[in-house]
């Protein structure tokens, strides 16, 4: 199962909200969570309602799907942060002029998706019936052997 949330033009600087988000990129959900609710960069908070969004995607999906999903076992998959439009300002310096002012913003955005182990793998049916004829019997199916061609019969050609 997975879902995304993005959150655009987040008033924080990207260069910022990147030391968080490596933090939390590719860690299990739970473990995400108190890492951001332990930190002291004003970034974390954004971050925790973009991951908290995530989820709750998720779980919205596999509802629609009627699909079962423990979110502990929600992994954070990919997490970036791009930049966002800059906000261009004015302040009043010496002898009249202008200095200015960049208000830089962000684009937040997560994806979460459910664990490798959580997930069934997919085999298909003839190479299912070949290992449950294995666990049986104890042994391997033989195979058919292939006919071939004798190596000392190729034909020379005659040499002038």
């Amino acid at each position: 199962m997975e879902a995304r949330a993005i959150q655009r033009t987040v008033r924080q600087s990207a260069r910022k909200m990147r030391l968080v988000i490596d933090q939390i990129r590719g860690q299990a959900v739970p473990q995400a969570y108190a890492i951001l609710r332990f930190s002291k960069k004003l970034a974390a908070k954004q971050i925790h309602k973009v991951l908290k969004s995530a989820v709750a995607n998720a779980e919205q999906r596999a509802l629609r799907e009627n699909t079962a999903l423990d979110v502990d076992q929600l992994r954070v998959k990919y997490a970036v942060v791009n930049e966002g439009p800059t906000l261009k300002r004015f302040t009043p310096a010496a002898m009249g002029r202008a200095t200015p002012i960049k208000k830089r913003t962000s684009h937040v955005e997560i994806h979460v998706e459910g664990d490798a182990e959580t997930r069934a793998p997919k085999t298909t049916p003839a190479k299912a019936g070949a290992k449950a004829e294995v666990v049986a019997t104890g042994k391997r199916p033989k195979a058919v052997k292939k006919k071939k061609a004798a190596a000392g019969k190729t034909k020379k050609k005659a040499g002038k």
